[in-house]
């Protein structure tokens, strides 16, 4: 699909399918996360840019590459988000944090904001935003609205599976923010739940109904 990368590293499909069976463990599942959230950020940030300093090695004096510009934003989309964000921390401690407080009302499937806090000058930053699914695409897109009224231009927004469905209004809504997924699945379902899917990412991660 245009604007849309999966991710099918052979780790990351393998960690995947354990997270999709029904059986895992709670405490499994957090961990399994944590640790495809590292790998996910390895390739949602393989093109960041680049320029050189100046450093000593032990040996000689180099020019080495460093990141250039001002610190990422990695932005979670509360509560399912912070599964995914812990991991990226664990690869780039230094990035800054924003939270976007948006639910699903599960009767319209439609999104409900409750919340917002994030760096200042998101205009300067690239910002990655983060949730574990993107089903209907409503919270995603409400999401990227508010990142957008404040200055936000420069936004990837990276979950572990995307339905069809989710991704084409998406897309419709915001042509200019690439998509990286590990998969995408069949379609969803009358509930609004993507399907094979892995159900509520949110409840699988907190053992809550």
């Amino acid at each position: 699909m245009d604007g849309v990368t999966v991710i099918d590293h052979p780790l990351v499909q393998h960690k995947l399918t354990i997270m999709r069976n029904k059986e895992t463990s709670t405490a499994s599942f957090r961990r399994l996360l944590r640790e495809i959230s590292t790998l996910l950020c390895y390739e949602v940030t393989r093109h960041l840019d680049l320029t050189t300093m100046r450093i000593e090695t032990p040996l000689v004096e180099m020019d080495s590459p460093i990141l250039e510009g001002k610190k990422l934003v990695f932005a979670s989309i509360l509560r399912a988000g912070n599964g995914l964000l812990e991991g990226m921390l664990d690869l780039v401690p230094a990035a800054r944090v924003a939270h976007i407080g948006v639910y699903r009302d599960h009767e319209t499937l439609m999104p409900v904001e409750y919340y917002f806090k994030a760096p200042e000058d998101l205009a300067n930053r690239l910002v990655i935003v983060v949730d574990p699914m993107l089903a209907t695409g409503n919270s995603a897109i409400a999401a990227m609205d508010q990142l957008k009224k404040r200055g936000a231009s420069n936004i990837r927004f990276l979950c572990l599976l995307a339905a069809p469905e989710g991704i084409e209004r998406f897309r419709a809504a915001h042509p200019d923010i690439p998509i990286f997924t590990a998969s995408i699945d069949s379609h969803l379902n009358e509930q609004g739940y993507i399907v094979p899917g892995l159900g509520d990412a949110g409840d699988r991660m907190y053992g809550t109904k």
